[in-house]
Protein backbone atom coordinates (compact mmCIF):
# COMPACT_ATOMS: atom_id res chain seq x y z
CA UNK A 1 0.00 0.00 0.00
CA UNK A 2 1.99 3.65 -1.15
CA UNK A 3 1.48 6.37 0.92
CA UNK A 4 -1.97 7.97 -0.81
CA UNK A 5 -3.68 4.58 -0.85
CA UNK A 6 -3.16 4.53 3.22
CA UNK A 7 -4.54 8.23 3.65
CA UNK A 8 -7.16 7.59 1.40
CA UNK A 9 -8.38 4.55 3.56
CA UNK A 10 -8.06 6.17 6.90
CA UNK A 11 -9.93 8.68 5.75
CA UNK A 12 -12.55 6.83 4.79
CA UNK A 13 -12.63 4.75 8.20
CA UNK A 14 -13.00 7.99 9.73
CA UNK A 15 -15.89 9.01 8.01
CA UNK A 16 -17.62 5.86 8.71
CA UNK A 17 -16.75 6.07 12.45
CA UNK A 18 -18.45 9.94 12.57
CA UNK A 19 -20.94 8.38 10.31
CA UNK A 20 -21.95 6.22 13.13
CA UNK A 21 -22.26 8.35 16.03
CA UNK A 22 -24.43 10.50 14.13
CA UNK A 23 -26.77 7.72 13.52
CA UNK A 24 -28.35 6.99 16.82
CA UNK A 25 -25.57 6.42 19.00
CA UNK A 26 -25.80 7.85 22.37
CA UNK A 27 -23.60 9.75 23.80
CA UNK A 28 -22.78 11.46 26.95
CA UNK A 29 -21.99 15.25 26.84
CA UNK A 30 -19.17 16.92 28.84
CA UNK A 31 -18.66 20.72 28.53
CA UNK A 32 -14.96 21.16 27.15
CA UNK A 33 -12.65 22.67 30.25
CA UNK A 34 -12.04 26.40 29.80
CA UNK A 35 -8.99 26.74 31.08
CA UNK A 36 -5.40 24.35 31.03
CA UNK A 37 -4.47 21.68 33.62
CA UNK A 38 -2.29 24.01 36.27
CA UNK A 39 1.58 23.19 35.73
CA UNK A 40 2.51 20.72 38.62
CA UNK A 41 4.56 18.20 38.17
CA UNK A 42 5.61 17.11 42.44
CA UNK A 43 8.41 14.04 42.86
CA UNK A 44 10.36 12.61 45.29
CA UNK A 45 14.15 13.64 45.33
CA UNK A 46 15.94 11.35 47.90
CA UNK A 47 14.89 12.45 51.61
CA UNK A 48 13.31 15.80 49.68
CA UNK A 49 10.04 16.64 48.23
CA UNK A 50 10.52 18.42 44.36
CA UNK A 51 8.17 20.37 42.61
CA UNK A 52 8.07 21.95 39.26
CA UNK A 53 6.13 24.81 38.46
CA UNK A 54 6.30 27.17 35.34
CA UNK A 55 6.54 31.55 34.79
CA UNK A 56 4.66 30.40 31.21
CA UNK A 57 5.97 29.75 27.50
CA UNK A 58 8.41 32.47 26.29
CA UNK A 59 8.01 32.60 22.27
CA UNK A 60 11.59 33.07 21.65
CA UNK A 61 11.08 33.72 17.55
CA UNK A 62 12.67 33.19 14.79
CA UNK A 63 15.32 30.57 14.48
CA UNK A 64 18.02 32.48 13.15
CA UNK A 65 17.75 35.71 14.73
CA UNK A 66 18.73 34.07 18.59
CA UNK A 67 21.78 31.09 17.28
CA UNK A 68 24.87 32.15 15.57
CA UNK A 69 27.77 29.65 14.40
CA UNK A 70 25.64 27.39 12.95
CA UNK A 71 24.00 27.35 9.28
CA UNK A 72 20.27 27.93 8.41
CA UNK A 73 20.06 24.84 6.79
CA UNK A 74 21.93 23.11 9.69
CA UNK A 75 19.33 24.73 11.96
CA UNK A 76 16.59 23.46 9.64
CA UNK A 77 17.83 19.72 9.72
CA UNK A 78 17.99 19.77 13.43
CA UNK A 79 14.40 21.20 13.47
CA UNK A 80 12.83 18.67 11.25
CA UNK A 81 14.46 15.80 12.78
CA UNK A 82 12.96 16.28 15.99
CA UNK A 83 9.96 17.27 14.92
CA UNK A 84 9.86 20.69 15.95
CA UNK A 85 8.75 23.89 14.34
CA UNK A 86 10.77 25.33 11.35
CA UNK A 87 9.72 29.06 11.56
CA UNK A 88 9.67 29.75 15.60
CA UNK A 89 11.50 28.67 18.69
CA UNK A 90 9.02 28.22 21.96
CA UNK A 91 10.96 28.10 25.28
CA UNK A 92 9.11 27.04 28.77
CA UNK A 93 10.25 28.62 32.14
CA UNK A 94 10.59 25.52 34.57
CA UNK A 95 10.86 26.60 38.22
CA UNK A 96 11.85 24.16 40.52
CA UNK A 97 10.90 24.45 44.46
CA UNK A 98 12.89 22.06 46.88
CA UNK A 99 11.39 21.12 50.08
CA UNK A 100 15.08 20.39 51.61
CA UNK A 101 16.73 20.65 55.36
CA UNK A 102 13.85 22.15 56.65
CA UNK A 103 14.15 25.04 54.12
CA UNK A 104 11.86 25.89 51.01
CA UNK A 105 14.03 26.87 48.33
CA UNK A 106 12.61 28.07 44.60
CA UNK A 107 15.26 28.29 41.90
CA UNK A 108 14.72 31.41 39.81
CA UNK A 109 11.54 33.31 39.39
CA UNK A 110 10.28 34.23 35.83
CA UNK A 111 9.73 37.94 34.01
CA UNK A 112 7.56 39.16 37.19
CA UNK A 113 5.05 41.79 34.92
CA UNK A 114 7.29 42.19 32.00
CA UNK A 115 5.51 41.38 28.83
CA UNK A 116 8.05 41.67 26.92
CA UNK A 117 8.49 38.36 24.92
CA UNK A 118 4.43 38.09 24.72
CA UNK A 119 0.96 37.78 27.38
CA UNK A 120 2.32 34.29 28.55
CA UNK A 121 4.81 34.84 30.74
CA UNK A 122 4.88 35.64 34.28
CA UNK A 123 2.56 33.23 36.17
CA UNK A 124 4.45 32.14 38.77
CA UNK A 125 2.63 33.63 41.59
CA UNK A 126 -0.45 32.21 40.13
CA UNK A 127 1.03 28.45 39.75
CA UNK A 128 2.73 28.37 42.61
CA UNK A 129 -0.71 28.66 44.83
CA UNK A 130 -1.70 26.00 42.43
CA UNK A 131 0.78 23.75 43.79
CA UNK A 132 -0.38 24.65 46.98
CA UNK A 133 2.72 26.78 47.91
CA UNK A 134 2.61 30.19 49.58
CA UNK A 135 5.43 32.45 48.34
CA UNK A 136 5.51 33.97 51.98
CA UNK A 137 6.49 30.14 53.07
CA UNK A 138 9.92 30.91 50.72
CA UNK A 139 12.57 30.67 53.06
CA UNK A 140 15.02 31.30 49.63
CA UNK A 141 15.07 32.45 46.39
CA UNK A 142 18.02 31.12 44.36
CA UNK A 143 19.10 32.90 41.41
CA UNK A 144 21.30 31.56 38.51
CA UNK A 145 22.10 34.74 36.80
CA UNK A 146 20.19 38.07 36.69
CA UNK A 147 18.62 38.21 33.18
CA UNK A 148 15.01 39.27 33.23
CA UNK A 149 13.51 35.68 32.87
CA UNK A 150 15.35 34.77 36.18
CA UNK A 151 15.18 37.40 38.62
CA UNK A 152 12.19 39.41 37.18
CA UNK A 153 9.56 37.76 39.63
CA UNK A 154 11.34 39.26 42.93
CA UNK A 155 9.04 41.83 43.26
CA UNK A 156 5.88 43.29 42.48
CA UNK A 157 5.20 45.44 40.20
CA UNK A 158 3.68 47.51 43.08
CA UNK A 159 6.99 47.45 44.89
CA UNK A 160 6.20 44.94 47.27
CA UNK A 161 8.41 41.40 47.69
CA UNK A 162 6.65 38.32 46.23
CA UNK A 163 8.92 36.25 48.56
CA UNK A 164 8.80 38.66 51.91
CA UNK A 165 10.55 36.24 54.10
CA UNK A 166 13.59 34.91 51.80
CA UNK A 167 16.72 35.07 51.73
CA UNK A 168 18.11 35.64 48.41
CA UNK A 169 21.30 34.32 46.80
CA UNK A 170 23.16 35.28 43.09
CA UNK A 171 26.40 35.80 42.32
CA UNK A 172 28.27 39.19 42.98
CA UNK A 173 29.73 39.74 39.53
CA UNK A 174 25.92 39.26 38.14
CA UNK A 175 24.58 41.66 40.46
CA UNK A 176 27.19 44.33 39.92
CA UNK A 177 27.05 43.73 35.84
CA UNK A 178 23.35 44.26 35.64
CA UNK A 179 22.63 46.55 38.17
CA UNK A 180 25.07 49.10 36.22
CA UNK A 181 23.79 50.78 33.45
CA UNK A 182 26.46 51.61 31.51
CA UNK A 183 28.10 47.82 31.58
CA UNK A 184 24.83 46.97 30.20
CA UNK A 185 24.51 49.21 27.57
CA UNK A 186 21.62 50.60 26.13
CA UNK A 187 20.75 47.27 23.96
CA UNK A 188 20.03 45.80 26.90
CA UNK A 189 18.49 48.58 28.38
CA UNK A 190 15.50 46.63 29.83
CA UNK A 191 17.66 43.73 31.43
CA UNK A 192 19.28 46.92 33.41
CA UNK A 193 15.71 48.30 34.14
CA UNK A 194 14.53 44.60 35.67
CA UNK A 195 17.56 43.92 37.53
CA UNK A 196 17.38 47.80 39.58
CA UNK A 197 14.23 46.84 40.13
CA UNK A 198 14.11 43.13 41.89
CA UNK A 199 17.95 43.17 43.49
CA UNK A 200 18.35 46.84 44.55
CA UNK A 201 15.80 47.42 46.88
CA UNK A 202 16.97 43.50 48.28
CA UNK A 203 20.56 44.33 48.63
CA UNK A 204 20.87 43.55 52.40
CA UNK A 205 18.81 40.32 52.16
CA UNK A 206 21.10 39.05 49.26
CA UNK A 207 23.93 36.36 50.05
CA UNK A 208 26.48 36.75 47.41
CA UNK A 209 27.49 32.86 46.39
CA UNK A 210 30.58 31.81 45.85
CA UNK A 211 32.09 29.23 43.62
CA UNK A 212 31.90 25.64 44.90
CA UNK A 213 29.96 26.78 48.40
CA UNK A 214 27.20 24.91 49.52
CA UNK A 215 24.52 27.80 49.61
CA UNK A 216 21.78 25.64 51.61
CA UNK A 217 21.60 21.93 53.13
CA UNK A 218 22.63 19.81 50.05
CA UNK A 219 22.73 22.41 47.13
CA UNK A 220 26.12 23.05 45.79
CA UNK A 221 27.24 26.01 43.36
CA UNK A 222 29.09 25.46 40.58
CA UNK A 223 30.22 28.55 38.10
CA UNK A 224 29.49 28.14 34.77
CA UNK A 225 29.97 31.58 33.32
CA UNK A 226 29.41 33.09 29.69
CA UNK A 227 25.95 33.01 29.04
CA UNK A 228 26.51 36.26 32.10
CA UNK A 229 29.77 37.09 33.97
CA UNK A 230 28.24 34.73 37.10
CA UNK A 231 26.17 32.68 35.39
CA UNK A 232 25.82 29.69 38.17
CA UNK A 233 24.22 25.72 38.21
CA UNK A 234 23.68 23.92 40.85
CA UNK A 235 24.31 20.63 42.32
CA UNK A 236 21.60 19.26 44.56
CA UNK A 237 22.14 15.92 46.99
CA UNK A 238 19.47 14.45 48.65
CA UNK A 239 19.83 11.16 49.95
CA UNK A 240 21.80 8.67 47.79
CA UNK A 241 20.03 10.93 44.55
CA UNK A 242 21.65 14.07 42.70
CA UNK A 243 19.78 16.46 40.39
CA UNK A 244 21.79 18.91 38.39
CA UNK A 245 19.78 22.46 37.77
CA UNK A 246 21.53 23.64 34.60
CA UNK A 247 19.59 26.90 34.44
CA UNK A 248 20.58 28.55 31.12
CA UNK A 249 23.57 26.45 30.61
CA UNK A 250 21.58 25.51 27.12
CA UNK A 251 18.41 26.88 26.18
CA UNK A 252 17.40 24.71 23.20
CA UNK A 253 17.79 20.52 23.73
CA UNK A 254 18.64 20.22 20.56
CA UNK A 255 20.47 23.64 18.60
CA UNK A 256 22.83 23.59 22.16
CA UNK A 257 23.19 20.50 22.61
CA UNK A 258 24.06 18.44 19.37
CA UNK A 259 26.05 21.68 18.22
CA UNK A 260 27.14 22.45 22.05
CA UNK A 261 29.65 25.57 19.97
CA UNK A 262 26.30 27.23 18.66
CA UNK A 263 26.17 30.54 19.95
CA UNK A 264 23.29 32.14 21.83
CA UNK A 265 21.79 35.47 21.14
CA UNK A 266 21.73 36.98 24.90
CA UNK A 267 25.08 35.73 26.12
CA UNK A 268 27.41 37.90 27.57
CA UNK A 269 30.17 35.64 26.29
CA UNK A 270 29.14 33.46 23.42
CA UNK A 271 32.60 31.67 23.30
CA UNK A 272 32.94 31.31 27.16
CA UNK A 273 29.21 30.10 27.39
CA UNK A 274 30.10 27.79 24.84
CA UNK A 275 33.07 26.44 26.36
CA UNK A 276 31.38 26.04 29.73
CA UNK A 277 28.32 24.20 28.00
CA UNK A 278 30.90 21.80 27.25
CA UNK A 279 32.93 21.56 30.12
CA UNK A 280 29.65 21.05 32.54
CA UNK A 281 27.18 18.72 30.36
CA UNK A 282 30.63 16.48 29.92
CA UNK A 283 31.02 16.33 33.53
CA UNK A 284 27.07 15.24 33.56
CA UNK A 285 27.33 12.82 30.89
CA UNK A 286 30.26 11.27 32.29
CA UNK A 287 28.57 10.85 35.95
CA UNK A 288 25.00 10.09 34.47
CA UNK A 289 23.50 12.91 36.82
CA UNK A 290 20.31 14.06 36.10
CA UNK A 291 19.66 17.82 34.99
CA UNK A 292 16.82 19.46 35.43
CA UNK A 293 16.92 22.86 32.62
CA UNK A 294 15.34 25.95 32.91
CA UNK A 295 13.76 26.31 29.28
CA UNK A 296 13.71 22.80 28.04
CA UNK A 297 10.23 21.12 27.38
CA UNK A 298 8.01 21.58 30.58
CA UNK A 299 9.16 19.83 33.38
CA UNK A 300 12.84 19.60 31.98
CA UNK A 301 14.16 16.44 33.59
CA UNK A 302 16.58 14.25 31.53
CA UNK A 303 20.38 12.77 30.98
CA UNK A 304 22.48 13.92 28.66
CA UNK A 305 24.91 11.45 27.06
CA UNK A 306 27.05 12.32 24.38
CA UNK A 307 26.93 11.72 20.95
CA UNK A 308 29.21 12.43 18.01
CA UNK A 309 30.46 15.67 18.74
CA UNK A 310 27.88 17.27 21.11
CA UNK A 311 25.53 15.70 23.27
CA UNK A 312 21.55 14.55 23.44
CA UNK A 313 18.97 15.03 25.33
CA UNK A 314 16.67 12.24 27.07
CA UNK A 315 13.56 12.88 28.88
CA UNK A 316 13.16 11.49 31.94
CA UNK A 317 9.78 9.71 32.34
CA UNK A 318 7.27 11.09 34.94
CA UNK A 319 7.28 9.90 38.68
CA UNK A 320 3.42 9.97 38.44
CA UNK A 321 2.97 8.39 42.14
CA UNK A 322 4.98 9.48 44.69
Amino acid sequence: MDRRTFLTAASSVAAVGTLGLTSGTARAYAPMPSDNAPYLYRFKLGDSQATIVSDGILPLGEPTANFANITKDEIQTELRNNFLPLDKIVLQQNVLVLNQGGKTIVFDTGMGGLKLFGPTTGQLMKTLRQAGIDPKDVDAVVMSHAHIDHCGGVMADDGTRNFPNAQLFITQADYDFWTDQQKVGDKFKVFWQTATKNLVPNHDRIHFIRDGEEILPGVHAILAPGHTVGHTIFMISSGNQQLCYIADLSHHPVLLLEHPLTQFAYDTDPVQSSHSRVKMLTMLADNRIPIMAYHFAWPGIGNVAKQGEGFHYYPAPMQLQS
